[in-house]
Formats: C-alpha cells, structure tokens, sequence
C-alpha cells in the first residue's frame, strides 16, 4: 500500500499542494484527475522524492520514507514514468532500457525482464539500436514504460502518458497500462484525459488548486454529473 497522508508542498510563497491525502492499496489502477496546474504533477514529483514537502507524511507498505531520496525510493520499489516521456535521446533504445534497471546487480533477472520488456513491446526489439530520439512519440512513450519496469517496480507512477499522442496510440497505451496491472503491478496515474483514466481506474481523486476536492471508484465518478460537466464534456 502507499499512501500520501496530509502533504503540502511550497514554491516560495506559492502554496501548490494544500494538505492532501491520498491512497493506492495493493494491485489498484489509482487516477488522479484534474485541470492544468491543480497539482496533479507536483504530487507525483512529491511521491517520488523529487520534490520535498513542507510536511506531512508518505507511507510505503505503512513504512515512513518521507525522508527517503529518490534513488533510495526507485530501489524501494517506486517507479515513475515522467511527463514528456524524457527519454535519454542519443542513447539507443536498448541503451535506455539499461538505465531502468541501472541500480539493479542481478545481472540474470534483467535479461529476462529485457525479454519481458520486448514482448510486451514488440517494436523496442526491433529497433534497440536505434537512437530513443529518432523513435515516434508513441514508441517514445512505450520506451519510457518499458525502462520503468525494468527496475521492477512494485507501484508505477504514470504522468500524462497520453500526451501528445494520436487517437489510435492513445487506447493502445492504455490497453498495455492495464495488462501491466493485471500482471501484478500497482498504478498511480495522473491523466488529463479523464474519461479513459477513469474507464480503467478502480478509484480516482479530482485535484482542483492543490486540494483533492472529490474521490470516488472510477465508475462513480464516470456517473457524475460535476465530473461530467467538468472533465467529460457532458
């Protein structure tokens, strides 16, 4: 379980995270939803250990590791996939691949993780040695999951995975979010486009202004009319 209790985070004078809370419980899809600039970022950045908060508390398996760093949370089990994909651009796919499991020394384990990785993601396979610049915004963005598991996360966080992407890549991407949850893997994901995030969320949050205003199974959200109005165009 990992769990964000009462954190606020500051810019200087700028208040962006106003004492919220937030669970994800074992083998869940967990959405956070909102507008631009509601914090959504600024909290996965803050879960990772990216960015310090002015206080509060984060839990991993009811562990304190508020204090932890970002490397020492990656090895705890905590990945996360950056908005904008952030791949290493001159490095080749394989080499990016590589850097996911860089903290790892079973050297045997990640060559079947690579396996995995290629399977999951036939077309990384095919070019491992192309450079992850020359790749497609939606290979890009497969890249950019396929090296957060290859540090075998027990809790992968997402952040806007579907930006920028075509239609089509779109629902592919979230195909392959859920069959990495029904492998066994837990999802944070922060999602602009609300209506597919809580098609496949088992619960969701809505941020507005730094403060988690509603939550809910992403089926009831779905059916809100306040929700509806406001994210689903309804």
């Amino acid at each position: 379980m990992f769990e964000i209790k009462n954190i606020n985070v500051h810019f200087g004078v700028i208040h962006a995270l106003k004492g919220i809370s937030l669970t994800v419980n074992d083998g869940e899809i967990v959405t956070l939803i909102g507008a631009n600039g509601a914090g959504k970022t600024t909290t996965l950045r803050t879960a990772s250990g990216l960015k310090k908060p002015t206080n509060g508390e984060i839990l991993l398996d009811g562990a304190d590791i508020t204090s932890k760093s970002a490397q020492e949370r990656v090895q705890m089990g905590i990945s996360q996939v950056p908005e904008g994909r952030r791949v290493f651009s001159a490095m080749s796919v394989l080499e990016n691949l590589e850097m996911g499991a860089y903290l790892r020394r079973d050297k045997e384990n990640i060559k079947n993780d690579l396996k995995m990785v290629y399977d999951k993601f036939p077309i990384l396979s095919e070019r491992k040695k192309q450079a992850a610049g020359t790749l497609s915004g939606g290979e890009q963005q497969m890249l950019a999951i396929g090296r957060a598991l290859m540090s075998r996360p027990k809790i992968l966080f997402l952040d806007e995975p579907s930006m920028g992407l075509a239609p089509i890549l779109v629902q592919e991407i979230f195909d392959i979010i859920k069959d990495i949850n029904k492998a066994g893997t837990t999802i944070l994901l922060v999602e602009q486009n609300a209506s597919l995030a809580l098609q496949i969320a088992h619960r969701a949050y809505v941020m507005e202004t730094g403060s988690i205003v509603l939550s809910g199974t992403g089926a009831d959200l779905m059916e809100s009319d306040e929700i509806k109005k406001a994210y689903l165009g309804g």
